[in-house]
């Protein structure tokens, strides 16, 4: 069952997600999986809502209401998700593609192992988030708050990370080679052990980082950024050559 809900149909919500209740609590003996694919539900109030392993791809969700919400396991792949609130949200194993996520709360939600390729973060709020293990490759994050977000061994290969906010992230293991992370503060953040060949680095705050073991990085990637005392870089750093 294909369920778009354009505008004038949002009546038909109630039905898919008693639907969808049902399918979930039987295991799939009863009711429907919920289906809605490019439906309109823009600037709705969906908090706390059911919709684990729903089919939500390019669906707007713009502006809406997603506090709390379980989303574990949901397509949403190229969806408009754009101002959406979400904090708390359970969004781990969910497919994210493509989204545009530009501007949206996704405050101390859960992400863990989620494929969001080259999604739009650009600007939001991922403080606290824990985001561990998530395929992040070529997302556009510039500017957006990571603080204290929990970021181990994900896959941040390509993207774009300009201005963001990573102070007490823990970014352990993580694949950020070719990552843009010019102006990004990642003060107190824990990079051990994350692979950052070719990363750029220029004018960010790395005091307090701890960078030990830290895959193909130089001393030329690190001389433009802000270090202090405080900031613990591999001991067999050399200009020039990457501690492989």
């Amino acid at each position: 069952m294909n369920r778009h809900l354009p505008l004038a149909d949002r009546a038909d919500l109630a039905g898919v997600l008693e639907a969808h209740r049902r399918y979930l609590e039987t295991d799939r003996r009863e009711g429907a999986r919920a289906d809605l694919r490019g439906a309109d539900l823009s600037g709705m109030s969906l908090v706390g809502v059911n919709l684990r392993r729903a089919r939500l791809a390019h669906a707007r969700l713009d502006n809406a209401d997603l506090t709390n919400a379980d989303l574990q396991g949901a397509n949403l792949a190229g969806a408009n998700l754009r101002g959406a609130r979400l904090r708390g949200a359970n969004l781990a194993q969910a497919r994210l593609s493509g989204a545009q996520l530009a501007g949206a709360d996704l405050s101390k939600a859960r992400i863990e192992r989620a494929e969001m390729e080259f999604a739009l973060l650009a600007g939001a709020t991922l403080a606290g988030a824990h985001l561990a293990d998530s395929d992040l490759s070529g997302a556009n994050l510039a500017g957006a708050d990571l603080g204290g977000a929990d970021l181990q061994g994900v896959n941040l290969r390509g993207a774009d990370l300009r201005s963001a906010l990573l102070d007490g992230a823990t970014l352990g293991t993580a694949r950020l080679g070719g990552a843009i992370l010019s102006g990004a503060s990642l003060r107190d953040c824990d990079l051990r052990g994350a692979y950052l060949r070719v990363a750029n680095l220029e004018g960010a705050d790395l005091s307090g980082a701890d960078l030990r073991d830290a895959i193909g990085l130089t001393a030329a990637q690190v001389a433009p950024a802000r270090c202090d005392e405080r900031t613990r870089m591999p001991p067999d750093l050399n200009a020039g050559e990457s501690n492989v």
